[in-house]
């Protein structure tokens, strides 16, 4: 009985083995190909260039009527590949979320189809101390 009982926990943890090496190897997978197709900019060097450039709020309506770097469109994650004709591909892009879980996406998904001159910015909005603007209402 006691073996049994063994050798149950024992796949449990050949299981959560599996599920945490595959959790690292999506994450490596995530930053060598966000490295391969986009740039990362602190906030000083994205506020140098987004004047130049177009700034894409991946962020949800709600958030970005909550707070936004200001100049940004909203462009939601859910909704960039219906969107993406909006955007000009001789243009720099500069996308950012609120860390940049989503941002890592939309540049693989942007390079993809096309797009070059992609830019993230590293801190995400939760850390930006630059301008921003909230909705009115």
């Amino acid at each position: 009985m006691v073996l049994g009982a063994l050798s149950g926990m024992a796949y449990v943890n050949i299981v959560l083995v599996i599920i945490i090496a595959a959790y690292f190897i999506y994450e490596l997978y995530s930053y060598i190909r966000r490295r391969q197709v986009s740039t990362m900019l602190d906030e000083e060097a994205f506020q140098a260039g987004m004047r130049k450039a177009q700034v894409i709020d991946l962020r949800e309506k709600k958030e970005f009527d909550a707070g936004h770097i200001l100049g940004a469109r909203n462009i939601p994650f859910n909704s960039l590949k219906v969107r993406m004709n909006e955007l000009r591909k001789d243009m720099p892009i500069y996308v950012y979320d609120q860390t940049h879980t989503l941002s890592t996406r939309a540049v693989v998904t942007l390079a993809k189809n096309g797009y070059s001159k992609l830019f993230i910015l590293k801190p995400g909005y939760a850390r930006w101390e630059g301008k921003t603007k909230k909705a009115k209402y």
